[in-house]
């Protein structure tokens, strides 16, 4: 009896392929196992490259980050160098020297212009041992000024009553009685506008900078009793002349301990004075540290 044709089914279907295999001569049962095998590797091969292409894209943001880290670290390194180009072009910041202007016979002079808080606080008997903050402060100042050496320029910026009070740097022997004057007609009145306080006393710095042709020391003092109009306006203008300058800057805060915006440890000096004494004594140390500042700079 002839055989009848046997009808081959698709292989991915199991079930049926099992029924075909009984029906079969037993070397086309081996070549449908054979298909089954290569079609295996074949799906394996395309698994292996789907999971490598996904390997590699998934390291390619390690890559990116990399570059990005990169890129920071390049922006970080050029502010840097801006800065130190800052430092070695302070006090003409790119502007040259003009022909008028005076130059000093003394080039490494040292260089004290203070900032007198004469706000409305400074009337307040707190911290004073009895008397009025402001009159503690302004024989404070008074003191210091006279141990100032003669060969020093000595400058003043004060606010009080809405008001200014303004001496040029200039050299101290010169400038001890007008200092004193100046000094002795304030009154506590009004707000703390500590921030054009500052901006007033830096254009000074700078005048006397560029006559002495950037050489020696320069220190602005700052004796306050209260926090800044404009605490964040305060600090970005205290980091601009920390960035593009060598000024010091030295506050002393008469009864408002630690917490204020002055107070940079590592950047700013500021020393806490809670009565009369500390208040003299962080005067006092002023010129101690003008000396440390021109060790370091030889160093």
């Amino acid at each position: 009896m002839k055989k009848k044709p046997v009808k081959i089914w698709n292989h991915n279907s199991l079930q049926r392929s099992v029924i075909v295999m009984f029906k079969m001569p037993l070397f086309i049962v081996a070549l449908l196992f054979m298909l089954f095998a290569f079609s295996g590797c074949e799906n394996s091969n395309d698994s292996s490259s789907s999971s490598s292409s996904s390997s590699s894209s998934s390291s390619s943001p390690p890559t990116s980050l990399s570059s990005q880290q990169g890129t920071n670290l390049n922006s970080e390194q050029e502010n840097t160098d801006s800065q130190q180009n800052n430092l070695r072009e302070w006090p003409f910041l790119g502007k040259i020297l003009r022909e008028e202007t005076e130059i000093a016979k003394n080039l490494i002079t040292k260089n004290f212009l203070l900032i007198f808080d004469g706000s409305g606080s400074m009337a307040e008997l707190q911290c004073g041992a009895g008397r009025r903050k402001i009159e503690v402060a302004k024989e404070a100042v008074s003191d210091w000024a006279k141990t100032i050496p003669d060969d020093a320029n000595l400058g003043l910026v004060a606010f009080y009553h809405k008001m200014w009070a303004e001496l040029d740097l200039n050299p101290v022997a010169d400038q001890r009685e007008n200092f004193s004057e100046q000094i002795k007609n304030l009154w506590a009145s009004a707000s703390t506008p500590l921030t054009q306080a500052l901006e007033k006393a830096y254009a000074k710095i700078t005048i006397a900078g560029k006559k002495q042709l950037g050489y020696g020391d320069y220190t602005i003092v700052i004796v306050t009793d209260g926090v800044a109009d404009e605490p964040e306006s305060l600090s970005n203008y205290v980091n601009k002349i920390l960035a593009e300058s060598p000024v010091n800057i030295y506050t002393i805060g008469f009864c408002i301990g630690e917490n204020h915006s002055l107070n940079q440890p590592g950047r700013t000096i500021y020393r806490a004075a809670d009565n009369p004494e500390d208040l003299k004594k962080g005067l006092s140390q002023i010129l101690a540290e003008s000396e440390s500042f021109d060790d370091k700079s030889f160093q």
